[in-house]
């Protein structure tokens, strides 16, 4: 093969046989995962599978070009591996559609690959990956765009982790994939309401009604069908704008029919939460007190979003149909166009089952959406592969951290720097990072894995965490020495099944500890070996546990702020940090903040974590003239 002749002349005939033989896995097949899968096949890598959730949708297709208007509604790994095999016949590849989250994809999963690639377009999804990676030990490289920036990254061999800097609010950027059928967050129905919604009825219009017969066959002839019917649908819409009834053929289309829809594709919900249609009539009756006018720093009610709805609705069309003017374009300071994205959205995220968002909230993601570029996710991808040679082949230590980062000033747009060292603070990557087998979770307790652990303290495989430890699961305690209700439910009474990760640390710490000691143990639940002497309990990985330096000591920074007193004044809006705490996340990371309203607040907390690296409990208090982040 030339591609095989061309890796030997460039990184040697072992590099070549290993990259041949090497197993890959691609989280993600969107706008990144299509370039990178192609270039994954077309660079010699033989054996790759690949995960993706989600569908293709007609607005995916002007930048993942594996997919085209004939697998609209199919799955994208399904449709993205069989382009691939069709460019490389004798590849091996598979796709799955799945969430990577699913108790399915386990540390003995993870493990049997030699690379993953992260392809994702989300930031749960991507720590949950890292921590995966991070207990199966297998090397991660990272990646991401927005717009013309993107950056790729290697996790692994003693690099810091995805967690190692803090990360701010997830930026504002087209999800790409979920827009128009499956919602999950709030951001999708802003940018649906905004640049769907908003755009169709009176902005310019997309032509999507074009002539599809020439790629129709048995499999899709239904789901094209459908696309026609709602470009109809939308078409007559114009018809009724400026008439009194407008409101509701709006209404009854896009929160009605097509959810109707959407809820007679059963495939596409067996792995998602349904959604509810609405229905005109029943809010008309119950949304009689409603107010037009809602407040703009809380979350609109579905009584308060139908009235807004209709009355801004009926506010653009006589604007339209009065005016001069061909099309009205979005701002986010016409209040008009604003109250109306905001008041869709709502009722969007009332569908779906989706966290409701409140007009100033609206209006800050939808001033803030950035689109998605083909050419900085084939840079990205290509970046990528060159990465996974080198991964793959024994040489990380020539891997580096790659940025794309236009601007016209710079006689280059693409810039490196080596890979840096574990942040040692880091919550994530300082972690021991075990597999605790279970043979039977439904009659294994609690209590049976808090004492298999003291009982190995006796043994050369001890954790040296003491006898007095916690055990977490997230943010969920489940035991210490003042709480010890769940010992006697069984793992699977507390839903600690496969995939589950359980956190153990030390609560007593003395001086004269040594490093390992004061490192907390993550273990990986995980089923039983496939022999017939398995153990109830068994650990396993304590080969592959790396050294841990010290913790440096505390850089006192003279023009920071007494963290005792911290205030901010600005525009009546206080905000208090206690004292630090490090068992909690640096400031700066989104879930310190989310419970705060006040967007200027999670600013300015986010600007001070990134400057002064001060720890702040979690919890936070929201009162009309302070916000107070406290114990």
């Amino acid at each position: 093969m030339r591609t095989t002749e061309q890796l030997t002349r460039i990184f040697g005939q072992e590099a070549a046989d290993r990259v041949s033989t090497a197993r890959l896995l691609v989280v993600g097949a969107g706008g990144i995962g299509c370039e990178l899968l192609k270039d994954l096949s077309m660079s010699g890598f033989q054996h790759i599978e690949a995960v993706d959730l989600d569908t293709i949708d007609l607005s995916n297709l002007n930048r993942q070009f594996l997919f085209q208007r004939r697998h609209i509604k199919r799955p994208k790994a399904e449709v993205a591996i069989q382009a691939i095999r069709d460019f490389n016949p004798g590849i091996d590849a598979h796709a799955r559609q799945a969430n990577i989250k699913e108790p399915t994809f386990d540390v003995d999963w993870f493990v049997q690959f030699n690379l993953v690639l992260n392809a994702l377009d989300n930031l749960d999804a991507r720590r949950h990956v890292n921590a995966m990676c991070l207990a199966a030990h297998v090397p991660l490289i990272e990646s991401g765009t927005a717009g013309y920036l993107g950056q790729v990254t290697v996790i692994g061999g003693g690099t810091e982790c995805f967690e190692c800097q803090p990360k701010a609010a997830e930026r504002k950027t087209f999800p790409i994939c979920t827009i128009r059928s499956t919602p999950s967050a709030p951001i999708h129905c802003i940018v649906w309401a905004k640049n769907y919604l908003f755009a169709q009825l009176f902005g310019e219009r997309l032509d999507e009604d074009e002539d599809m017969a020439a790629e129709a066959d048995a499999e899709n002839m239904e789901e094209l069908e459908q696309l026609r019917e709602e470009s109809r649908a939308l078409a007559n819409l114009a018809d009724a704008m400026g008439s009194p009834g407008f409101a509701r053929v709006v209404f009854d289309k896009v929160f009605s029919s097509d959810i109707a829809r959407l809820l007679s594709m059963p495939d596409m919900w067996e792995h998602r939460q349904p959604p509810t249609q609405l229905h005109y009539d029943e809010l008309e009756a119950t949304s009689s007190n409603a107010s037009a006018s809602p407040a703009t720093h809380t979350a609109l009610s579905m009584a308060d979003a139908f009235a807004l709805f209709k009355h801004t609705a009926a506010r653009l069309a006589q604007r339209l149909t009065a005016g001069d003017q061909g099309a009205l374009a979005f701002d986010k300071d016409d209040d008009d166009a604003l109250h109306f994205v905001a008041a869709t959205a709502s009722l969007r995220s009332y569908v779906f089952g989706i966290e409701q968002t409140s007009i100033f909230e609206t209006k800050a993601m939808a001033g803030n959406i950035i689109p998605a570029i083909a050419t900085t996710n084939a840079v990205v991808a290509g970046m990528m592969v060159t990465q996974a040679i080198m991964v793959v082949s024994g040489q990380l230590p020539r891997c580096h951290t790659a940025y794309v980062a236009y601007n016209s000033k710079r006689s280059r747009c693409v810039l490196s720097e080596p890979l840096a060292a574990p942040n040692p603070r880091c919550s994530v990557c300082r972690r021991r990072y075990l597999t605790l087998r279970v043979a039977d979770l439904s009659r294994t307790t609690l209590g049976d894995v808090v004492d298999y652990l003291h009982m190995l303290a006796e043994t050369e495989n001890s954790l040296h965490l003491g006898e007095d430890i916690s055990v977490v699961e997230g943010s969920r305690i489940l035991y210490d020495l003042d709480f010890e209700d769940n010992m006697p439910k069984s793992l699977e009474e507390l839903g600690l099944g496969r995939g589950k990760m359980i956190t153990v640390a030390r609560e007593d710490f003395e001086d004269d500890l040594p490093i390992s000691a004061t490192v907390p143990v993550v273990l990986s639940i995980a089923g039983p070996r496939a022999a017939d002497d398995n153990p109830d309990l068994d650990i396993e990985g304590f080969e592959l546990i790396p050294e841990f330096a010290p913790l440096p000591p505390p850089v006192a920074d003279e023009t920071a702020p007494d963290a005792d007193q911290l205030h901010f004044a600005d525009d009546d809006v206080a905000v208090v940090v206690g004292d630090s705490d490090d068992e909690y996340a640096p400031l700066g990371h989104e879930e310190n903040v989310d419970n705060i309203s006040d967007e200027l607040a999670k600013r300015k907390l986010c600007d001070f974590g990134a400057r002064y690296e001060s720890p702040v409990k979690r919890r936070a208090v929201a009162t009309d003239d302070e916000t107070t982040i406290s114990d």
